[in-house]
Parts: C-alpha cells; sequence; structure tokens
C-alpha cells in the first residue's frame, strides 16, 4: 500500500535524494502530474544508471551515450521499475526538474505545479503489468493528497513539450491506465 507522510515522502519507497530540485513558487498549487519514461542506457533496464544520472554522478566513459547526458541536472519526483518498484528522488512539495521547457494549460514552465513520475521504460517497448499497479495506486494517493490534481490533469512528457519529447510513448496503454485509477 502507497501512502503519503506529512513530509511528503512515501515511507515504503526506496529513496535516493538528488540535488536536483528547487524550491516551488510560493503560493503555488501542485494540480498536474506528467508521466516519463528512462531507460539508460536506451532501451536497457537495470542497475543504477537513472540513480546516477538524477544523483549528477553519471560515469560519462560507462556508455557512449553517457557522454551526451552526464552532465543533465535532471530529476523526477518518482521512478517506477519494471517490478513495479518506487524509488522517491523529491519529495512532491518540491519542484523536481523533470519537464524542461514546457507549458500547460496556457501556464510555463510545468516543473513549478507538477509531480513527474517516471516509469523505466522506453517508447518502443510495453510497460509491465506491476509498473500499471503500482503507478494507478500512486496516482490514486496523489490525487487524495493533492485534490487541485485531477484525472484530467494527467498527461505525458510528450503533451507538455510536443515536438521536444514523446515520452511516455506510444507503448503507453492510456486507456489502461485511466481505467485503473477508477
Amino acid at each position: 500500500m502507497i501512502c503519503l507522510t506529512r513530509k511528503h515522502w512515501l515511507p515504503k519507497a526506496r529513496h535516493v535524494a538528488s540535488p536536483n530540485f528547487s524550491e516551488r513558487p510560493e503560493g503555488i498549487t501542485i494540480d498536474l502530474l506528467v508521466i516519463h519514461n528512462i531507460s539508460l542506457p536506451p532501451g536497457k533496464f537495470g542497475g543504477s544508471w537513472i540513480d546516477d544520472l538524477f544523483c549528477n554522478c553519471l560515469d560519462s566513459n560507462a556508455h557512449p551515450y553517457f557522454r551526451e547526458i552526464a552532465e543533465l541536472r535532471v530529476s523526477a519526483h518518482a521512478l517506477i521499475d519494471r517490478n513495479g518498484n518506487v524509488t522517491q528522488y523529491v519529495g512532491f512539495d518540491k519542484k523536481a526538474w523533470h519537464a524542461g521547457q514546457s507549458s500547460y494549460d496556457g501556464r510555463q514552465q510545468c516543473n513549478d505545479f507538477s509531480i513527474g513520475i517516471e516509469l523505466e521504460g522506453c517508447d518502443d517497448q510495453s510497460f509491465t503489468d506491476a509498473q500499471y499497479s503500482t503507478l494507478a495506486e500512486l496516482t490514486r494517493h496523489l490525487l487524495e493528497a493533492y485534490p487541485a490534481m485531477t484525472p484530467d490533469r494527467i498527461v505525458g512528457h510528450s503533451d507538455i513539450a510536443p515536438g521536444r519529447k514523446t515520452d511516455p510513448g506510444p507503448c503507453f496503454d492510456w486507456r489502461r491506465y485511466q481505467k485503473a485509477l477508477t
């Protein structure tokens, strides 16, 4: 069972504190959930590479692709791995650096008012049953904790950064996910 503590951390998640976050602007309401996918190296699952990226210690020599991204300063609030396990990097009350240049509903800088959840995966492979189950459970708790965040305010990274981002990709089953929320 997933629940939030008063400090905006999931007590049963694995915690890996990322330095890549900041305070949200004063008076901001958290009202958007952004679904992403990530795999490092691309198309490969498992290992510590995502943790390393989000903690600024990715070895740029470990894989040719890492040379392109090692200097990025990015994070997400949480990652759901292929087995449905959750790692939390940033407290939900803080601004994780997941969306980059983005806009939604006429508002810029989606990081200010959103929560970013990464699914370990890529655009061209299906996500696992365990991931959908955990994502739905986590989403239900976020919707309860943040009442301004409603099911119609759940988007993919591609929705807030069109032309720049494609995730969670065509293999993400939005219908299945939305059905699991009810």
